[in-house]
């Protein structure tokens, strides 16, 4: 394993929630660890790896909930390194998918500070495949692209162009919009997706509270979506229409 110094930050991918899923190199790293600082979707197994002398500092984000300010944790990440300690950031999926590892990264580079970044799976690859569904498989789609839903204030995202995501892409793997379905779907139609395409919502992904809700693009636009809770991935696209057969022994699937 690479080495881990003191005064050094690791920006470490804690997987989606299961907790083997978490890489070799993210657990070696725990238990090196002086000091760690979490998400809030980092599954509590994860930390049990943590050597004994660790220290844990809680710096999560969620949706409409009070939280610390992204200067701010990459402050305390710069400043525990300064002290002489072996720093680990540890997110939950990836740190640089849509988890603001490379804004953490840019911070610490701007610090002077040594880092290393352990990637891990993110949710839009594995929690999928937990469910049943494919990313890409070679009959259905020959792209896929992701996409985060929401902006820095929560709100729907301006930056998204819903024309060329709707034209541009068989299969979409939408990341923290649950709160946002109703826009996502209503966008998508919008620019010509079709209604009756198959979409996904997988809450829970990799976790025992697993669940799959399979329906439609008009109906997703529609709020229809009983049960879908946070965190969760919405999967739109032919790749969700396989999941009956390829998730035999994942939870059941809930037709909307």
């Amino acid at each position: 394993m690479p080495p881990f110094p003191a005064g050094c930050v690791w920006l470490v991918g804690a997987g989606p929630g299961d907790l083997g899923l978490l890489t070799l190199q993210a657990a070696w790293a725990l238990a090196q660890a002086d000091i760690i600082f979490f998400d809030a979707l980092v599954n509590e197994d994860v930390l049990r790896l943590a050597g004994g002398g660790a220290e844990f500092v809680f710096v999560g984000k969620r949706a409409g909930c009070p939280s610390p300010k992204q200067s701010d944790i990459t402050a305390l990440l710069v400043s525990a390194a300064r002290k002489g300690k072996r720093v680990l950031r540890l997110k939950g999926g990836d740190p640089y998918v849509f988890g603001r590892g490379a804004e953490e990264a840019q911070g610490l580079v701007a610090a002077g500070t040594p880092f290393r970044v352990a990637p891990g799976v993110t949710a839009g690859i594995g929690g999928l495949a937990a469910a049943g569904i494919p990313v890409t498989h070679r009959d259905v789609n020959q792209s896929v692209t992701f996409v985060t839903a929401h902006d820095a204030s929560g709100g729907l995202s301006q930056k998204l162009n819903w024309a060329a995501l709707a034209a541009g892409s068989p299969v979409l793997v939408i990341y923290m919009g649950v709160r946002l379905m109703r826009e996502i779907g209503a966008s998508l139609l919008a620019a010509g997706r079709a209604p009756d395409e198959s979409v996904a919502v997988v809450s829970h992904a990799t976790t025992p509270r697993q669940t799959v809700l399979r329906t439609t693009l008009e109906r997703l636009a529609a709020g229809d979506a009983p049960g879908a809770e946070a965190p969760a991935l919405i999967v739109i696209g032919r790749v969700v229409d396989l999941a009956p057969v390829l998730a035999p022994i994942a939870p059941a699937l809930v037709e909307a």
